[in-house]
């Protein structure tokens, strides 16, 4: 395939001017959760740490990550929030570890609004929103007012029913999914958030069925039409398993054909498990588009 055009940004969140478009970066995921729908969760039976995630965490430093993003909420299909206090409670004490021992900017992937502030008081400078269609105003608000950077994901309804028949109906999933992040890039203005701090992420996995988020994955420069930086996270996702027909821990290989076809198409980050395999699928598709 001939690589896609990819437009150069610099992405500010607060103290960082992240430059995007030069290569594909890597968003390493720290799942601080007990029931991570890819296993990796690091509050899983039988795992003890002082700081849960934290060796995780420095690990995927150390293996090529540009991003870090911890979540303390399981966003798997059927998951059920654990609350605002377990939620903190869960990637403060991480947050903050990490903000004395790396310079990589850190994520929080959440859509608490207390979550978000008390994250970023700790030491975050980018809120991944994951419920960005539509956004809480607060939430925007509040990025707004830390200058943080925003990562704005398209999902219909809350992980428990975002895979019902209702929230996965489109006559033309790529239009609607650009329509509907459209909507909370309007209203982001309104509420502080500055146009060089968002991203945007067409929510692969989340209120679309596995032929939905291939067919995404086909016209993903149509979402350079929006303007913004796109992200894309297909890491160990369900429809990789659907189309390989493997075992659920089985999806590296699939994993790392979409990353590579992301790079090729256009996007500006990958949010990934595996960091050491995906730097190298990245690099290659790098070098292919720059050849």
């Amino acid at each position: 395939m001939m690589p896609c055009a990819r437009g150069k940004f610099i992405w500010k969140a607060r103290g960082h001017r992240i430059r995007l478009g030069e290569r594909t970066l890597i968003m390493g995921i720290v799942n601080v959760t007990p029931d991570s729908f890819s296993g990796d969760g690091v509050l899983a039976p039988g795992r003890r740490e002082k700081v849960p995630g934290l060796a995780h965490a420095l690990e995927l430093a150390r293996a090529g990550a540009d991003i870090l993003d911890i979540g303390g909420a399981s966003s798997r299909p059927g998951s059920v929030p654990p609350g605002d206090r377990v939620e903190a409670g869960r990637v403060l004490p991480l947050i903050a570890a990490l903000a004395k021992q790396v310079r990589l900017p850190i994520s929080v992937d959440t859509v608490s609004v207390l979550v978000a502030l008390e994250a970023l008081a700790a030491g975050a400078s980018i809120v991944n929103l994951i419920q960005g269609t539509p956004a809480d105003p607060q939430l925007l608000r509040a990025a707004g007012e830390a200058r943080a950077g925003i990562i704005l994901m398209h999902m219909r309804g809350t992980p428990l029913t975002m895979q019902t028949a209702a929230m996965t109906r489109y006559r033309d999933v790529v239009a609607e999914v650009k329509a509907e992040l459209g909507m909370t890039l309007k209203d982001c203005a309104g509420f502080g958030v500055r146009e060089e701090s968002i991203v945007v992420d067409p929510g692969i996995g989340f209120a679309k069925t596995p032929q939905q988020n291939l067919k995404i994955l086909r016209h993903l420069d149509e979402f350079a039409l929006l303007g913004y930086p796109l992200l894309v996270g297909t890491s160990r996702k369900s429809f990789i398993g659907r189309v390989l027909g493997g075992k659920d821990d089985d999806r590296l290989v699939g994993t790392a054909a979409t990353v590579a076809l992301a790079a090729m198409s256009g996007a500006h980050i990958v949010r990934v498990h595996d960091v050491k395999a995906m730097k190298q699928a990245v690099l290659m598709a790098d070098a292919i588009r720059t050849a």
